[in-house]
C-alpha cells in the first residue's frame, strides 16, 4: 500500500536512438562548438599558408587509369563541399569529455601529419584537367583552393576518419541500419567527389585513405578500451 500523500507515477520509456543521439549533442555543447570551430580555422590557416608558400616547387602527381576512367562532373561539387558538415558530426555525437579530448588529439594528429607531408614534399594536381572558362563554379573553387597540397588528400583522410567514427557512434545509440548505410554512402560520395571534380588524383586519394584509416583505427581502438 502506498503511503498517504504519494502519487503513483508511470515508468518513463527509455529514449529511442534519436533521443539518445540528441542527448549526446547537448553534453559539453559549448566545448564541442568552440573546439570544432578552432580546429577547422587552424587547419585552414595552415593549409592555405602552405598552399601559397611551398618550400620547393611542387611535384605534379601522375594520372592513372582510374583518373582517366572517372569523368569530370560538377554534379559532385556539393558532396565535395559537404565535408565540413560531415567532419563536425562525430564530435557532436561523442558523450564524454575524455572521449572528446581523445578524438581531438587523434584528428589533430591526422591533420598535422598531412600538413607536415606538404611541408616536406609539396605536391600538385596536373594542370588543365578542368576547363575553368566553362565551369565558373570550379573557377571560383580553384581561386580559393588551388590544386596544390595534393598528396595525401586531406579531404579523403578526414572524410574516412569521420565516417568510421560516425559508424561507431551511430551503432552505440542503436541507430537503424538505413542511417548507418546513409553515412557510408555520404562518406563514399565525398571521397569520389575529389576525383570527379579533379581536385585530386587517385594517388592522392590512396594516400588520404591510408592516413585517415590508420588514424581512425588507432583512435577507435583506444575508444573501445575507454568504453569498456
Amino acid at each position: 500500500m502506498r503511503p498517504a500523500g504519494t502519487v503513483a507515477t508511470a515508468a518513463l520509456p527509455a529514449p529511442g536512438w534519436f533521443g539518445r543521439l540528441f542527448a549526446r549533442t547537448r553534453r559539453h555543447a559549448p566545448l564541442k562548438a568552440v573546439g570544432t570551430t578552432v580546429y577547422i580555422t587552424a587547419f585552414f590557416v595552415a593549409y592555405f599558408w602552405l598552399l601559397e608558400n611551398p618550400r620547393v616547387p611542387p611535384t605534379v602527381m601522375p594520372l592513372t587509369a582510374l583518373d582517366r576512367a572517372v569523368p569530370f562532373s560538377t554534379v559532385w561539387l556539393p558532396a565535395y563541399l559537404s565535408l565540413w558538415l560531415y567532419v563536425s558530426l562525430p564530435p557532436a555525437f561523442i558523450e564524454t569529455r575524455r572521449a572528446l579530448v581523445g578524438y581531438g588529439i587523434a584528428i589533430g594528429a591526422v591533420c598535422v601529419l598531412g600538413l607536415g607531408s606538404f611541408v616536406l614534399w609539396p605536391t600538385a594536381v596536373p594542370p588543365h584537367l578542368v576547363d575553368l572558362a566553362n565551369t565558373p563554379e570550379m573557377a571560383l573553387l580553384q581561386g580559393i583552393d588551388a590544386t596544390g597540397n595534393a598528396c595525401p588528400s586531406m579531404h579523403v583522410a578526414t572524410a574516412l576518419f569521420s565516417g568510421l567514427w560516425l559508424h561507431r557512434l551511430l551503432a552505440e545509440v542503436g541507430a537503424p541500419r538505413a542511417l548507418r548505410l546513409a553515412n557510408l554512402l555520404w562518406g563514399v560520395a565525398i571521397v569520389y567527389s575529389t576525383l570527379a571534380i579533379k581536385q585530386h588524383v587517385a594517388i592522392d586519394m590512396l594516400g588520404g585513405l591510408v592516413l585517415g584509416g590508420l588514424g581512425a583505427w588507432g583512435s577507435l581502438a583506444w575508444y573501445g578500451r575507454l568504453s569498456r
